[in-house]
């Protein structure tokens, strides 16, 4: 599916109870994974030791998970909680049924794809060293909320502005439409114009 090297195959299941050691989950959590989560493997690991390439700064290795889902909806701490567990990035590749979707960290923030057939599923490793490979994967599967190119980091906070003023803006043109005032109308007109400029000035 994402055609790697064979050096680079781990393919070992990992039990979930592994997870609990590494990591300080909450009851709460422990009782996601068990009840969310059929199995985990641990597919691949790229290192300068598995592949022709260059360890990373942040990135020394990145390893690979396919985790199979008991439901096609996986709470949103899982992922964060079983990344804490395990000391290297990790890109997830979510199974449901004939569907696959891909998860990556960068930031602090989880970004993923739309479920997918796996025939269909294609994501390109690309870069000098894994630290470059990594950062062009989270790009790939923020869906192009993460630019092609510039400090990541600053490419997570220019995202995180974006989906907060598009989130204003949807509040702001509800109330507008609801609002029979036409002083009332004027201001919040005058509002909608001020973010929208402002989100615009965020995509140049």
């Amino acid at each position: 599916m994402l055609g790697l090297p064979r050096s680079t195959q781990v393919n070992r299941r990992v039990a979930k109870e592994k997870l609990y050691q590494n990591a300080s989950l909450t009851p709460q959590t422990r009782a996601m994974i068990k009840d969310q989560i059929e199995s985990v493997f641990w597919r691949n690991k790229l290192a300068d030791s598995t592949m022709a390439i260059s360890a990373g700064e942040t990135a020394p290795e990145i390893q690979i998970f396919e985790i199979q889902l008991r439901q096609k909806e996986l709470d949103k701490r899982v992922l964060p909680a079983i990344a804490k567990a395990i000391p290297y990035k990790i890109l997830f590749i979510l199974v449901f049924g004939n569907k696959v979707q891909a998860w990556i960290e960068a930031a602090g923030t989880f970004y993923n794809t739309d479920w997918q057939p796996p025939d269909g599923f294609t994501l390109k490793f690309e870069g000098l060293n894994l630290d470059a490979v990594y950062e062009n994967l989270a790009r790939q599967i923020s869906g192009g909320r993460l630019g092609t190119d510039g400090d990541i980091e600053e490419a997570v906070d220019r995202d995180k502005q974006r989906q907060k003023l598009e989130r204003d803006i949807a509040i702001l043109e509800k109330k507008l439409l609801r609002e029979k005032q036409f002083n009332k109308q004027v201001e919040l007109n005058g509002e909608l114009k001020r973010l929208r400029t402002e989100l615009e000035g965020l995509d140049l």
